[in-house]
């Protein structure tokens, strides 16, 4: 991205204290050396715009980790030329949050300089913590960056999410791996001094799972374990790697094919009742390192998608299970959801709430703004009980079997029948006694 700014900062490399790891000292010092993230940092993309314009808005980076978040947050930075504070959610608090604050309320009354604050892993901060911040991102006292791979709209309360924009920050690809590669390679002063040739980047990729910290890290370490050749290069072979790595390589690829692949045959294996190949593919997304949060969520939609009314206390233990998770953590959690899945794949299977929805959002598009019928309308004022609001509505309670006959769709749809119970478990029941009651409705014998 060589030409996107005018003024961009200079490239030139910071100098490396002792010790300093390769993926710091090759940290993008310019817009040019960062790579991935096009969608918003391409020719009339938001992020590119809102730089330009030289006004920030508080913002959320979600995304996989290695992605860019914070390399990201420090160029905006950089280019806007701002005070820069950086906080860790797991090592901040409350009074850390309120001395920035102070800091940056200063800047702004006596010096006119805007600050931002990026807090990594900001869905870490409890409750306490993020309301601490609402009031100076409100009024502007700082700009915040904050940076997630957990969704923000589960880990972020309301009032501050509101108050930001969200940006995705997609996992980089083999072109961007392939480029970050290339820039350490020719960039660090440490691996100019020596030809470097590696072996097997694709290998290399895939044990970073695309994460570029974790790449260039693993590359380090391999340079490291690897003897020189006479003339002082360093061929990195996949071997080495591999040690680098400190593992068998697992094909799981947290941001890639292989966990979309995964996460499929694991949805799909409990939708086909199947709940040893369920845990099969759960064991092998949790050796991946997959988020424990992400597996449970999902098992939360299933329980509702695929099995629903016939067993309604699905829904109840997923949800339970997304709770407890997150509160015991990693490793008594894979107990848990290993339980979850079971129970979940045994379950008896039902899609009729989402074929109904479905129906029913359909017939919404067609038909977006049918009158509610007036007998059931509310009628809070004396005009609008003259109008008919609510007029000759029967009270369901006032009636034998807490039922009474009566006309709730509007008049367009009013035979539509969108539910329709399968024979399975709990839905058998549902039907039918619903049965009887459409049968009642419809003046039809129902003994």
């Amino acid at each position: 991205m060589a030409d996107l700014f005018v003024n961009e900062p200079s490239s030139k490399k910071r100098p490396s204290l002792p010790y300093t790891p390769l993926a710091e000292r090759v940290r993008p010092q310019s817009l040019e050396e960062f790579f991935g993230q096009e969608h918003l940092l391409g020719e009339q993309k938001p992020l590119r715009l809102m730089i330009e314009s030289q006004k920030l808005s508080s913002m959320i980076f979600w995304g996989p980790p290695g992605s860019g978040k914070t390399t990201l947050a420090r160029l905006i930075s950089n280019y806007v030329k701002t005070e820069f504070v950086q906080l860790n959610a797991v090592s901040s608090g409350v009074k850390e949050v309120r001395d920035v604050i102070a800091k940056a309320e200063k800047n702004r009354k006596h010096l006119g300089k805007q600050t931002i604050l990026f807090i990594d892993e900001i869905h870490r901060f409890n409750k306490a913590q993020q309301d601490a911040l609402l009031h100076s991102v409100e009024e502007g006292v700082v700009t915040l960056i904050g940076a997630t791979t957990e969704n923000p709209s589960f880990e972020v309360i309301s009032p501050l999410l509101s108050r930001c924009q969200v940006y995705l920050l997609e996992a980089l690809g083999k072109k961007e791996l392939d480029s970050i590669l290339d820039h350490a390679v020719s960039g660090d002063e440490e691996f100019k001094k020596r030809k470097v040739e590696i072996e097997d980047r694709n290998f290399l990729m895939l044990m970073s799972g695309g994460d570029a910290r974790k790449l260039l890290n693993g590359l380090e370490t391999a340079a490291r374990l690897t003897k020189p050749d006479a003339d002082k290069s360093l061929r990195i072979t996949k071997q080495t790697i591999e040690e680098a790595f400190q593992r068998k390589y697992t094909l799981y690829d947290k941001a890639g094919d292989q966990h979309y692949d995964t996460i499929s045959a694991f949805i799909k294996s409990l939708r086909g009742s199947d709940p040893d190949a369920a845990i099969y593919w759960m064991a092998r997304m949790l050796d991946g390192g997959e988020d424990i949060k992400f597996i449970a969520r999902r098992m939360v939609i299933l329980a509702s998608e695929d099995i629903g009314n016939a067993d309604p206390l699905a829904l109840v233990l997923a949800t339970s299970c997304f709770t407890a998770v997150d509160y015991v953590g990693m490793p008594e959690a894979q107990l848990i959801l290993s339980q979850t899945a079971a129970y979940l794949g045994s379950a008896p299977k039902s899609n009729a709430s989402l074929l109904a929805i479905a129906q029913a959002m359909e017939d919404v598009k067609k038909q977006p703004n049918l009158p509610v019928p007036l007998h059931i309308r509310n009628a809070p004022t004396k005009l609008m009980k003259e109008l008919g609001y609510g007029a000759e509505y029967k009270y369901s309670h006032d009636y034998d079997g807490h039922f009474v006959e009566g006309q709730y769709l509007p008049d367009n749809l009013k035979d539509k029948i969108y539910y329709n119970p399968t024979e399975m478990g709990k839905e058998k029941e549902i039907g039918e006694r619903l049965k009887k009651l459409w049968n009642k409705k419809r003046g039809k014998d129902t003994s």
